[in-house]
């Protein structure tokens, strides 16, 4: 025998699709941001902690690696094996995601967990190993591998699960996004990009959140030293309760 819903039912039936949509554009709109703070946070502190590698900008290192070969200096092993580590990571990260079978923020939420992982054991083994007291030594060098592996998981995070939004460390790629979109909205006609109110609005928010994190690493580092790992740690889990 067939039943009907009540009108109070049906009601509330129709309207949990909706809320959960809303609750997951709220969610991919708050994470981002945040994600840029412990981005700018982890370059920073890495690059004046660890023998001066980026962490976050991989790329950077190569810069760096071939800046300091033609000038004839020493070239940190650090700043070569940054990137392959960075490759080797997102594969995990990819592996993983397969593995678990899941999509959108259940997958976010997986990912950010492994991204607080990460950001504990930089702080446990800085605090223990003093890193920052050789930045050249090995000790550094696993630091740097722990930072660069938890900045692949935040890049692999927002291309798996969250692919709209645009990348969190990368700011070159925001400075260009929010000049092209400003220049626009500024245009009386002929708009050349599509949503640039939007991707302003996006952009920016990021710039400044990376831009953020990298003083507050600073003033922070100044204060507490090693410990100052602790902050990017605690974002990383403030991330992972975020609703």
């Amino acid at each position: 025998m067939s039943t009907l819903l009540s009108p109070s039912s049906a009601l509330r039936t129709s309207s949990e699709p909706s809320q959960g949509a809303a609750a997951r554009s709220r969610f991919e709109a708050r994470l981002p941001p945040l994600l840029s703070v412990i981005a700018g946070m982890v370059d920073l502190t890495g690059f004046f902690t660890l023998g001066h590698v980026f962490t976050a900008h991989v790329t950077g290192n190569l810069v760096v690696a071939a800046a300091a070969a033609v000038q004839g200096g020493p070239v940190a092993p650090a700043q070569l094996l940054a990137i392959p580590v960075f490759m080797l990571a997102l594969a995990a990260v990819w592996l993983l995601a397969q593995l678990s079978h899941r999509d959108g923020d259940r997958l976010a939420r997986l990912l950010l967990l492994v991204q607080l992982g990460l950001l504990v054991a930089v702080l446990i083994f800085s605090v223990i190993a003093k890193p920052a007291s050789n930045p050249h030594g090995m000790a550094a060098g696993i630091a740097v591998m722990l930072c660069v592996a938890a900045m692949a998981c935040q890049y692999a995070l927002l291309r798996l699960a969250m692919p709209a939004v645009v990348s969190t460390a990368v700011m070159t790629g925001n400075l260009t996004n929010a000049v092209l979109a400003l220049m626009d909205l500024l245009a009386r006609r002929h708009h050349l990009l599509r949503e640039d109110a939007e991707r302003l609005k996006q952009s920016l928010h990021l710039l400044f959140g990376f831009l953020l994190g990298c003083v507050v690493a600073a003033a922070t580092l100044s204060l507490l030293g090693d410990w100052a790992w602790a902050l990017p740690a605690l974002l990383a889990a403030a991330a992972l309760v975020l609703r």
